[in-house]
């Protein structure tokens, strides 16, 4: 793999720390939205796959549960690790490559369906990505992101929950919005076929903070945050307290492209 930039060295520093946090009880192992997503993929006649950023192997496992012939990638070899053992106990085969989200190792055409699912915040470039997506893609083959993200015209609410986010996790780079996602697509080639946010409830901040293991005095300045968030955000976000706990709702993107 080539030198990393800083970007790309701090996630892979804090997905080397961060992968026995996401094991079968994580909440990403409920793969019903990939399971949506895939559904709409227009039919073609290949079934290989890659899944880029693949952390503990959720999205790319359930691919070769579903007959695909899958390649999972990741810049962190310790989440790789965890996506083999993960793929070995469910008598499942798949190959591992560890590389970047911005610059792959295979050929031109060589896949039907690259899939990328909360992880595209972290890279250097998210444009860069469906460049390379887009490369590797075969004619009719199709890219899916699910991402979490801001609706377009909101930069306020943006901001905010790009310094929450940075705070959390300093591996995060920059959430995209969906209008921005459209536009790499269609410089690189690609024809977006389905472009949906979705509410996605987080139940509790205190569960997502030790999910990034984000230190009690980081945790200090985004509960001062979360207490002063503008009106822009706590609508958009649904920002409340239940029970004790302060709950959001997260946007999710689901992102689905296809070559021609």
């Amino acid at each position: 793999m080539a030198s990393l930039n800083d970007i790309q060295r701090t996630a892979q520093e804090q997905f080397d720390k961060q992968s026995g946090r996401y094991g079968k009880d994580h909440i990403l192992a409920d793969t019903s939205d990939v399971a949506a997503i895939v559904a709409r993929v227009p039919q073609g006649q290949g079934k290989r796959a890659l899944d880029v950023a693949t952390g503990a192997g959720h999205t790319g496992l359930y691919l070769a549960s579903q007959g695909w012939q899958v390649t999972l990638a990741d810049i962190s070899q310790s989440m790789l690790e965890r996506a083999r053992v993960a793929a070995a106990e469910r008598g499942l085969t798949v190959e591992a490559r560890e590389h970047t989200a911005e610059s792959f190792p295979y050929a031109d055409a060589t896949f039907d369906l690259v899939t990328c699912r909360v992880a595209a915040h972290h890279f250097t470039s998210p444009e860069a990505f469906v460049r390379e997506s887009a490369r590797v893609l075969r004619s009719g083959g199709s890219l899916i992101v699910i991402d979490g993200s801001v609706e377009d015209d909101q930069p306020e609410a943006e901001e905010w929950i790009h310094r929450v986010e940075k705070l959390r996790d300093p591996s995060h780079n920059r959430f995209v919005t969906p209008r921005r996602w459209a536009g790499y697509c269609g410089r690189a080639g690609l024809r977006v076929l389905v472009s949906e946010l979705q509410p996605f409830k987080q139940p509790d901040l205190n569960w997502y903070l030790d999910v990034a293991n984000t230190p009690a005095e980081t945790r200090a300045q985004i509960f001062k945050l979360v207490h002063a968030a503008p009106d822009s955000a706590r609508k958009l976000f649904r920002l409340t307290e239940e029970d004790g706990k302060i709950v959001w709702w997260w946007r999710r993107l689901s992102l689905l492209a296809a070559k021609p």
